[in-house]
Parts: structure tokens; C-alpha cells; sequence
């Protein structure tokens, strides 16, 4: 199913389609995933702006620049992962990520802040230290060659993969946005239903990341309950192309 998912995300991409499954993913991942994060525009606001290129605010309602551009850069990310979703995920793919969902945002004029790059200052998350600066690029590459020698991959590979990314947190900001658009990619490359999480599921979300050691569960739930509402929306769109619909996978 991923693979004919792809087909037809890309088909609606280059046809500059409104209206279909490619149009509503790009709103609702990138909605919710930098509402995750803090923006405060809603999901009406980001379909605005994703429709018309302008913002819709209520009066002496300020909208935050950086939320903006990182909705703008989000839709831009997800059109290069589309580009590029067959190809093997490497560590060169996963800086461009970043480098397109921070671009021009005020992260981008601080010196310190290395947009497309690994960070340069130690961060905490949650409470739970990260990888220090100067493990990055060996977790990383360690991290992408298991990844890589496994024989198939299956959707709990790719939450453990996402696991362990945040554990790392390559980046000084932007690590949940750029994990969560490397999960729909390789869900996509290999075969399985990809998910978006939603925010209004961001506590068990986190719970699930700061729990993930003891009990896998927590997020392999959140991860798997996001699949299905997803595939209920892809199979409204396939119904309209076939008479019996996909068969979907979502494993």
C-alpha cells in the first residue's frame, strides 16, 4: 500500500491537485506536528496560509513569524521527503530536513544555531540529557547502520528508530519535526501505512518517548492508533480511484 500511497501523493503533488489526500496531508502533518512543538496557529490558520499564502488572524490577534515560516518550511519539507521517500535515509537527507523546517526563522541568525547541521551546544529534554555535540555524528552513523543492516523493516522499527533519534537529538531545535517527517518517509519506502501524530495525543506521545525503554507500548499504541485514523482517510480517497477499494497494510 505505501508504495501506491506514494504514487498517488506525488501524482497529486505534480498536479498541483486541491482537495485530494496529498492537499490534506500536507495541512494536517504539518499542523499538527509544529503545534507538538508550541506554534499557535490552529489548523485552520495553516490551511489558510497553505491555500492562499496569507494568514487569516481575528483582530489584535498577533501571529508569531517563526510559526509561520516553519508552517511555509514544513510544506516545503514535505514536498522534498516526497521527492525522495524511495531513496535510502542517510544523514545527509536528514540535515536538509532540517535545514528546509528551520530555514529564515530567527533560529537561522543566531551564530551559534547551525541550521542543516548537527548542534553545537549541549541540550536536556524532558529532564533526560542528550547526545553532547561531539557524539552526534557517531551516534548518528552507528544509528543508521543498524537501521540499515536489518533484513525488512517494519513499522516497530521505525518507532524504535524514531526512539532513539530524539534519544540522540541530533539538532538543536527542530528534532521531533524532522523525526516525525523521517517516520512518514520510511513508512512510505517500505511498504506500511504511514501515520501523523496528532496533538491532541502529544502527552501520550511523550509519554511514550520517556517511557520507551521500560515499556514500549505507550508509543507503539499512540504510533499505531495514528495509523489507523490515517488509513481511514487515505482509503476515503483510494475508494474514489477503484471500485473495491486498496488493500492496506499497516504492518
Amino acid at each position: 500500500m505505501g508504495q501506491r500511497l506514494l504514487e498517488l501523493l506525488q501524482e497529486e503533488k505534480n498536479m498541483k491537485l486541491k482537495g485530494g489526500l496529498y492537499h490534506q496531508t500536507q495541512i494536517k502533518l504539518a499542523y499538527n506536528s509544529n503545534r507538538i512543538e508550541g506554534s499557535r496557529l490552529s489548523e485552520d490558520q495553516t490551511r489558510y496560509i497553505y491555500e492562499t499564502n496569507t494568514i487569516n488572524t481575528a483582530q489584535d490577534e498577533a501571529a508569531d513569524v517563526d510559526d509561520i515560516m516553519e508552517t511555509l518550511n514544513h510544506f516545503s519539507c514535505f514536498d522534498y521527503m516526497l521527492t525522495h521517500a524511495d531513496e535510502e535515509l542517510t544523514e545527509d537527507m536528514i540535515k536538509e530536513f532540517h535545514r528546509l523546517l528551520k530555514r529564515n526563522t530567527s533560529d537561522e541568525r543566531k551564530e551559534w544555531f547551525r541550521v542543516g547541521d548537527y548542534k553545537s551546544r549541549a541540550n536536556v529534554v524532558g529532564g533526560k540529557e542528550t547526545a553532547a555535540p561531539a557524539e552526534v555524528a557517531g551516534k548518528m552513523s552507528k544509528l543508521l547502520a543498524g537501521y540499515h543492516a536489518k533484513d525488512s523493516i517494519t513499522v516497530q522499527d521505525i518507532i524504535e528508530f524514531h526512539y532513539n533519534f530524539e534519544s540522540i537529538h541530533p539538532f538543536q531545535d527542530g528534532n521531533g519535526r524532522v523525526g516525525r517527517v523521517i517516520m512518514f518517509k520510511e513508512c512510505l519506502r517500505h511498504d506500511i501505512m504511514p501515520f501523523i501524530i496528532d496533538e491532541e495525543h502529544k502527552l501520550f506521545y511523550y509519554r511514550g518517548l520517556k517511557e520507551y525503554k521500560s515499556e514500549k507500548g505507550y508509543l507503539t499504541d499512540t504510533c499505531l492508533s495514528a495509523q489507523d485514523q490515517y488509513t481511514a482517510m487515505a482509503e476515503y480517497f483510494f475508494s474514489e480511484l477503484t471500485q473495491t477499494g486498496p488493500e492496506l497494510t499497516q504492518s
